[in-house]
């Protein structure tokens, strides 16, 4: 990959966009080379956890200029499949089988912002901005708008979307957008501790199967809801971590996972 790093290190997996002198922005290469390493986390029984995270000074600042004006030359059908290409990137990350954080040490826009709307958790540094720019340039933020509307509901994600405004990381920490704000110096150590927290204390399996419901339920009515609830529940009891989990409970033992 080019672009795009992948490492492993105490069973967290980083996934890291190296493009920092075009900010970082999105084009078809990039786009395939994070669905590349999504994929590659997903199957590494070495990692536990993933982090996404960047170099240079922005997250990502969405699309890259080249890349727009080639997609002013495209027909409805590469478009289409272009739209679709990006689509399956951020449905990726939204129900990977393992938790994703985003580690954002620079701006995130239009779909650098897409990127950390559709991670688990984020923590950004206090000077990063955050904002969906589209409509500035004519465009839509078609795909984004679909998992924010979920994250933050349709008040929020109006806000967001219609005005075009780039926010504060506290403005959308806020606003719900973000999780955690901290020092420029501090988001190293910050995001490796709450990585290291999951992996030691959680049930990797846990963590998927709750991550999966919680991406199936909000389409589904109360009733479904419950009944998949249910059905899940039962499931969940005969996995092999929760023989495990109840087993050292009951022993007053600390479960290894």
């Amino acid at each position: 990959m080019n672009f795009v790093e992948y490492t492993v290190k105490d069973r967290v997996a980083t996934i890291m966009l190296n493009r920092p002198d075009k900010r970082n922005a999105l084009n078809e290469q990039v786009v395939s080379e994070l669905k590349q390493a999504f994929q590659k986390a997903a199957t590494d029984s070495d990692a536990k956890v993933v982090v996404l995270a960047a170099r240079g000074a922005a997250f990502c600042a969405g699309a890259d200029l080249a890349y727009l004006q080639q997609l002013q030359k495209n027909t409805f059908e590469e478009n289409l499949a272009d739209s679709n290409h990006l689509k399956e990137l951020f449905y990726q990350i939204y129900t990977h089988p393992k938790v994703v954080i985003a580690k954002i040490q620079g701006h995130a826009i239009a779909g650098g912002c897409g990127l950390a709307t559709v991670c688990d958790f984020s923590f950004a540094v206090e000077q990063a901005q955050f904002g969906y720019t589209e409509v500035r340039i004519g465009f839509i933020p078609a795909i984004v708008k679909v998992f924010l509307l979920r994250k933050l509901g349709e008040g929020k994600a109006k806000e967001l979307l219609l005005s075009g405004d780039l926010i504060s990381a506290q403005d959308a920490r806020e606003m719900g957008l973000i999780n955690w704000v901290v020092k420029e110096d501090e988001l190293d150590s910050s995001v490796a501790e709450f990585a290291r927290k999951l992996v030691r204390k959680n049930s990797g399996q846990s963590m998927q199967f709750t991550k999966q419901m919680i991406a199936r339920v909000q389409s589904m009515s109360l009733e479904e809801g419950l009944a998949h609830a249910a059905e899940q529940n039962a499931k969940g009891r005969a996995s092999d971590d929760c023989q495990k989990g109840i087993s050292a409970f009951l022993n007053k033992e600390k479960p290894s996972w």
